[in-house]
């Protein structure tokens, strides 16, 4: 693969730009002052960071955990399995919807139970019936994290309970979400105020079983707009919080670590609010437009590569606008070992966009039209003689079969009628 850099990293001015926004131009909103301890603010797009406060500090996530849980069982389970509650996961310290030994419940159902009313008894019970334990479940905890970029977390269980091995940052839970919250089933479940479960087999001798859970989120109701995602606590982690929120077409996460009583959600809102009120979204690259071209093994020209999508960034409101082409790094990725025939629409390479050194997005580029093969000259020269001899071997059949029925037709004498 070869790599082209468009433009060198203008350092300066992607440290004025990036962390401190407000530096370049009048903004309508001001840097909120964050009471947690660490907090970060990511554009869910294109993983922009528009605020951070200590975001790569290891910190307790306690009931945040469980967005990794909820993404890890919607990976390797089905939402129609039913899942037996064994004796460990009534056994769980803190928050539990009061699950009994061998009740049984849908895996839908308990990842409500997760998501909601944040039941540490749903997070092992969920655990241990996609894995024997919750120690192989964390291996899968951190596979999935991994896997998104989350370098910088380790878990070691699936409720988030305070443990020294159990840490991830502000920014790890901001990637974290923002790929699950890819999961039109985990977005719908985090964006859910109440929901009702069923649990038929529940030992009703020890009172009412708790069917209808209410989602601890509190945003879902102060914040308009906000469509998840989830709040932990513990006297160790503190109030935590990971807000997603949707105006237009834009979408900003929220992760707030180690905050105190109602702050949390004051926090929240303000990252939220600077989000939005702060910030002009731009289009870096519009779909369609031609960004390099492609030297095609077997090919008879290059062809030109085009952005398959659009691509934008935020800027400060009331930047220069002629800021936003000088403040990043774009850099392309060719593909050199394609070859013709290609068909329009065809992935040819990468483009890059990076923000002092952390890749904010790609876009794929793809060909603008088809793309022919071209046959070597040397080729026609050797299929000329071939089809000579071919066609001659024709002829010369074709020739001889006339011959043989002109004698078989003059060998029988004509009878002719005589009047």
């Amino acid at each position: 693969m070869k790599r082209i850099k468009i433009k060198p990293v203008i350092v300066m001015l992607l440290f004025f730009v990036f962390m401190f926004p407000l530096s370049l131009g009048a903004s309508t909103s001001q840097v909120p002052d964050i009471n947690g301890e660490a907090a970060v603010l990511m554009d869910a797009r294109n993983r922009q960071i528009l605020y951070q406060k200590n975001m790569h500090r290891l910190m307790y996530p306690a009931s945040t955990t469980k967005i990794v849980t909820a993404a890890v069982v919607l990976e390797k389970g089905k939402l129609d399995d039913t899942v037996t509650i064994p004796r460990a996961a009534c056994l769980q310290d803190g928050s539990s919807i009061g699950l009994q030994e061998g009740e049984q419940l849908s895996l839908r159902d308990l990842l409500s139970a997760l998501m909601l009313a944040s039941g540490n008894d749903a997070a092992t019970a969920l655990a241990m019936h996609i894995a024997n334990s919750e120690v192989e479940f964390a291996a899968l905890m951190n596979e999935w994290s991994r896997s998104c970029g989350a370098k910088e977390s380790n878990f070691v269980n699936p409720n988030g309970l305070p443990d020294p091995l159990h840490y991830t940052t502000a920014y790890d839970l901001a990637l974290i979400t923002q790929k699950i919250m890819q999961d039109p089933i985990f977005r719908q479940i985090v964006a859910t105020r109440l929901a009702v479960i069923q649990r038929p087999l529940a030992d009703r001798s020890k009172g009412p079983p708790q069917e209808h859970l209410w989602n601890h989120n509190r945003l879902l109701s102060l914040y308009p707009g906000a469509i998840g995602v989830k709040t932990g606590y513990t006297v160790e982690a503190g109030q935590c919080i990971v807000a997603q929120a949707k105006r237009g077409d834009r979408e900003l996460i929220a992760v707030v670590l180690k905050s105190q009583g109602s702050n949390i959600n004051h926090d929240a809102i303000n990252l939220l609010d600077y989000g939005f009120n702060g910030f002009v979204t731009t289009p870096i690259v519009n779909k369609g437009a031609k960004i390099s071209s492609l030297k095609v093994r077997q090919a008879k020209e290059e062809v030109n590569l085009v952005a398959k999508n659009s691509f934008y960034l935020n800027f400060p409101a009331g930047q220069n606008k002629n800021l936003p082409d000088q403040s990043f790094d774009r850099q392309v990725i060719l593909n050199e070992e394609i070859c013709a025939p290609l068909p329009k629409g065809k992935k040819g390479g990468e483009l890059i966009f990076l923000q002092a050194g952390l890749e904010l997005g790609r876009v794929d580029l793809i060909t603008d039209r088809p793309v022919e093969k071209k046959y070597p000259l040397w080729l026609g020269w050797l299929t000329l003689p071939v089809s000579l001899l071919i066609f001659t071997r024709f002829y010369v059949r074709i020739k001889q079969r006339r011959t043989r029925q002109n004698y078989i037709f003059r060998s029988y004498p004509v009878k002719r009628n005589r009047r």
